[in-house]
């Protein structure tokens, strides 16, 4: 299932004022509460799961994307929050450029095979620089899950 099926547009945070990564990462677990994409009482094991993978090998790629994921017990179903930064967070990325585009992933652990191709579809979609560029220049949340599709 492609990325677009798991975007909501209450699961967008526009330009979040964000003191570190690890407070990105809490806002965007809130996003997905708040939402409805999330149930509260996950709250706490996905935080640890984003914490100890993010502190295993950061989740920051190159060209200004961070794709911080966790593979999760006794969630149902893929759940996506996504964040744009025009002005970038540090994410030790592998190039040393801040994040701007910040995909945030829980995966069921028993749907591996998606996760992966999940991951795949996030890296293919971000490496086109046009689409960054288009993503970043939206002002909507609407707008921004619509991209996807």
């Amino acid at each position: 299932m492609a990325l677009s099926a798991h975007l909501h547009p209450n699961s967008i945070l526009l330009a979040p004022q964000a003191d570190s990564k690890w407070d990105l990462i809490n806002q965007m677990v809130d996003c997905l509460i708040d939402g409805g994409q999330l149930e509260p009482h996950f709250e706490t094991a996905a935080l640890k799961n984003l914490k100890a993978r993010e502190e295993s090998v950061s989740t920051g790629m190159e060209q200004g994307i961070a794709v911080p994921h966790a593979a999760m017990d006794d969630l149902e179903h893929l759940v996506a929050a996504m964040a744009l930064l025009p002005e970038g967070l540090d994410f030790q990325s592998l190039d040393g450029n801040p994040a701007q585009i910040v995909v945030l992933l829980l995966v069921p652990k028993t749907q591996k095979l998606q996760h992966v191709q999940t991951l795949t579809e996030i890296a293919r979609r971000l490496g086109d620089p046009t689409f960054r560029t288009k993503l970043l220049g939206l002002s909507s949340r609407a707008e921004v899950v619509q991209a996807w599709a």
